[in-house]
């Protein structure tokens, strides 16, 4: 065997290699997108649960919801960005940033960023002095970046001024296209809760102003987990599709690879042929 076909042997090796990589990195991001799936409804049944219980708080009157009264047009905006934290997502990163920024640059004061990938994406755009962490590396995760998260806005609540809104923009999960949503949490919308009356309310022991606002911490950490683990499932399915556009790169070269080693393998053949005859011939008019 010649070295030109050794050398393209060699390419196809490695070329198997890699769409084997390929495929067990989309096998890998698949079962990671249904995990997050399978998490959500978690979520949104205490979400669910949280909820009937703000309900029940706001039946006691309307003053207890009076700390939602703020002017939402007024003050500094923190915006809460999610992306990725690893690459192989196409343009999802700069697609939420570019979406993010468009929507909160005017009234932002303070960005918080989820994922290395999208971090250097703001970055990129002009965002500094940005707070970020890490993405969850499983969605086992979620519930302690998502307590990070709402420590460092309720920091920023504290001490960051007169902010009146807070916002959550991220990618959205089974959508044939990339879909990117934003989300207020603040000001907390307390017309979703359902408040019917009961004939015998529920017995506290805190004063129900002080229970809402607890209620509400505990509603907003929920809405981020969601949010999170929504975003997490939307990175894993973007990665999906880019290891698929990969195999089939892979395979196209695969199959140039083994059409130029076919056509480089009857070439040698041709040429061992013809040398072969002009060899014969040769010997042939030597005996004559």
């Amino acid at each position: 065997m010649s070295g030109k076909l050794s050398e393209i042997e060699a390419r196809i090796a490695a070329t198997h290699q890699l769409e084997a990589v390929v495929g067990a990195m989309r096998g890998i991001a698949a079962a990671r997108s249904r995990d997050a799936h399978a998490r959500l409804a978690g979520i949104r049944a205490c979400a669910t649960a949280a909820g009937a219980a703000i309900g029940d708080i706001l039946a006691f009157g309307p003053s207890s919801a009076s700390t939602s009264a703020a002017d939402a047009h007024d003050g500094a905006e923190v915006c809460i960005v999610i992306g990725a934290e690893q690459g192989f997502v196409g343009g999802l990163n700069d697609r939420i940033a570019d979406e993010a920024l468009r929507l909160g640059r005017a009234r932002a004061g303070h960005w918080l960023l989820v994922g290395g990938r999208l971090a250097g994406a703001c970055a990129e755009r002009g965002v500094a002095d940005a707070w970020s962490a890490p993405m969850a590396a499983h969605p086992a995760g979620v519930p302690h970046l998502a307590a990070r998260v709402t420590d460092a806005l309720y920091a920023r609540l504290v001490d960051g001024g007169r902010v009146t809104r807070v916002t959550v923009t991220h990618a959205l999960p089974g959508e044939s296209r990339l879909r990117i949503v934003r989300r207020t949490l603040i000001p907390f919308d307390f017309a979703r809760f359902h408040v019917t009356p009961r004939a015998l309310p529920p017995l506290v022991n805190v004063a129900p102003a002080r229970l809402l606002a607890e209620l509400v911490e505990l509603y907003v950490f929920i809405e981020l987990c969601e949010a999170l683990m929504l975003s997490f499932a939307a990175e894993n399915e973007a990665r999906v599709r880019a290891m698929l556009a990969a195999r089939a790169n892979v395979q196209e070269r695969l199959a140039g690879l083994s059409q130029q080693y076919r056509a480089t393998r009857q070439d040698e053949i041709t040429s061992e042929i013809v040398e072969l005859t002009t060899g014969r011939e040769a010997a042939q008019r030597a005996g004559d």
